[in-house]
């Protein structure tokens, strides 16, 4: 279980909140039915990246799941491209709060932490939950309150996070808790993050990132929906470049002991090919581990680089994302 009251919540109501943000993010947000949800992006007209977020479409209106340092930016934008619609933003970032349960048995755990009883019929809050598909949402009474489930894996394991008033949240992790959830601090969750070779906004992606840099294309890009800002880039990437970037995100196990840091310096024969984004200890990989960017020629599996960190230099071998299970 981890605490996700760091990220930003932002609210979409109004009966043009999805034809609105479908002409804004990069995936189909028009087409998503009650329930539905999605990973998207928004995009420069450059097609480079001033957010990723979740999106969830309860049926009466939309919740946003994004980083908190990027919600007044979403706000702002959005606000700025309102002409008339019926739509209204609002901040709910301070009032609701978010607790996120991972792993095989995240679906029974998150059940508990509602409320749910043993021997619960179908049509309750466990049946609710574990029918939820990727990116799928519920809203539900529980614990004397609304609450919003929503499906969205990470670490490579299935996940949910629970969105609940911010005075609900630390009955349900204590509920979650006392059910066989373990609880981990962020700088834990970094390391599991690292470890299954998922990239994250500010850290491993940021302004000056085109989405098939960071290997996020299958995932928050439609290319059947029609405009968006940015659409330009990428499809031209995607049909003259083949596909082809200057740069790709990848993995790097490293030798030795001494973790490398953000912004050491990526060098092959002599030449700087590229920079490290992220890295930690993993305890998985016996070592250390990285994710960063590297040219193009030099970002295939098993290739050899070396990390400049400081004056330590050290080797590391290449691994593509998304990292094998």
């Amino acid at each position: 279980m981890i605490d996700r009251s760091d990220r930003g919540r932002i609210l979409v109501r109004g009966a043009d909140r999805k034809p609105f943000l479908h002409a804004l993010l990069t995936n189909d947000i028009d087409g998503l039915a009650p329930g539905a949800g999605c990973y998207a992006a928004l995009l420069t007209p450059q097609g480079r990246m001033v957010a990723d977020l979740n999106v969830f479409e309860t049926g009466d209106l939309i919740l946003l799941d994004c980083a908190r340092e990027v919600k007044d930016t979403l706000l702002q934008k959005f606000d700025a491209m309102l002409f008339g619609e019926d739509v209204q933003l609002g901040d709910l970032t301070d009032g609701w709060g978010c607790v996120g349960v991972y792993g095989p048995q995240s679906a029974a755990v998150a059940a508990r932490a509602l409320g749910a009883r043993d021997g619960e019929a179908g049509d309750g809050i466990t049946g609710a939950i574990a029918a939820l598909g990727p990116h799928g949402n519920t809203r539900l009474e529980a614990l004397g309150d609304t609450v919003v489930a929503a499906r969205v894996d990470a670490f490579g394991l299935p996940g949910y996070l629970l969105f609940a008033p911010t005075g609900l949240v630390s009955a349900i992790g204590n509920a979650a808790l006392a059910h066989g959830a373990v609880l981990i601090d962020l700088a834990t969750a970094e390391v599991l993050r690292i470890e299954a070779g998922e990239p994250a906004f500010l850290v491993d992606m940021n302004a000056e990132t085109i989405p098939p840099e960071a290997g996020i294309e299958s995932r928050a890009i439609s290319f059947t929906k029609g405009c968006f800002p940015g659409q330009e880039v990428i499809v031209r990437i995607r049909d003259r470049g083949h596909g082809r970037v200057a740069q790709r995100l990848v993995g790097l196990s490293a030798q030795g002991s001494v973790v490398p840091a953000a912004g050491d310096r990526l060098s092959s024969q002599g030449k700087d090919v590229g920079h490290v984004t992220s890295a930690v200890l993993s305890p998985a990989r016996g070592g250390p581990l990285a994710l960063g960017y590297l040219r193009r020629d030099q970002a295939e599996d098993g290739r050899t680089v070396t990390i400049v960190h400081g004056e330590t230099l050290i080797e590391a071998a290449v691994l593509t994302l998304p990292f094998a299970r």
